[in-house]
């Protein structure tokens, strides 16, 4: 268990390879396309010699069809923690209209590596996360979008529960911004009736935006309030996992058939 925010090792690999296109959601909010940008730079200094692109599903430039069929050969990577809707349909179906034949990757979560990445962002707000003591009573509120799609909110609880049993947090308790289930002022108050002496959010979104505004706006009640994963060194070493697993998985067909 990792418990405090040690630096991601990097992984390099030789030039050459499939470009990395990175499908992010896009958002009207400045912060968000900014926070992209600094993720695709920690991902280009952890591979050097890799191909890194960023396209968007709406709001932003540029979009999938302008950068699909910009290589000869990449992976789809997308910026999603969950499989829900645009994981599902919103993102191949973008891929398949602009006739980009791409390997897609899986979307983020779960994954160890963003647990770690919560942690990092909860230590920077002044809690001491590699206390046991300290961990054994401060609740946490992990604070993310929301899904109507019964899976995705599936894997949002189990996320919270794996974050609990591993850490040993007095509890954790999932909240939405949007859609069904407990908003962040009753998941504060169901931790702080538990008995938890610290309570803080920890926002389970990759940039900044409307959503995570929202959260933040309800997050008086507790006593801190992390920032979004944003550019974390763990989601960069996330983002090249998924790219690996898929180019590897993409060419195993080809190496059986020679």
């Amino acid at each position: 268990m990792r418990t405090g925010t040690p630096p991601v090792p990097a992984r390099h690999s030789g030039a050459g390879g499939p470009a990395l296109l990175l499908i992010a959601h896009g958002s009207r909010d400045p912060r968000h396309a900014a926070t992209v940008d600094a993720l695709v730079h920690r991902v280009r200094a952890l591979r050097p010699g890799l191909t890194v692109a960023t396209a968007y599903l709406d709001h932003c430039a540029p979009r999938i069809p302008q950068v699909a069929g910009r290589f000869g050969a990449a992976v789809a990577v997308p910026l999603l923690l969950n499989r829900a809707f645009h994981a599902k349909s919103d993102i191949p179906a973008a891929l398949r209209a602009a006739g980009a034949d791409l390997p897609l990757a899986d979307v983020l979560g779960p994954s160890p590596l963003l647990l770690d990445a919560l942690d990092r962002r909860l230590a920077e707000t002044g809690l001491d996360t590699v206390s046991a003591a300290v961990r054994a009573r401060t609740g946490v509120v992990l604070a993310a979008s929301g899904s109507y799609d019964p899976a995705a909110d599936a894997a949002t609880r189990a996320v919270a529960e794996a974050w609990r049993r591993s850490r040993g947090w007095a509890g954790v308790e999932v909240a939405y911004a949007i859609a069904a289930g407990a908003r962040v002022p009753a998941a504060v108050a169901a931790l702080r009736e538990a008995g938890a002496g610290t309570v803080a959010v920890a926002p389970y979104l990759l940039a900044p935006g409307l959503l995570p505004d929202r959260i933040a706006a309800a997050a008086d009640g507790a006593d801190l309030l992390a920032r979004v994963l944003g550019a974390a060194p763990e989601v960069a070493e996330l983002l090249l996992q998924r790219y690996d697993d898929a180019r590897l998985a993409a060419a195993a067909p080809a190496a059986l058939s020679a």
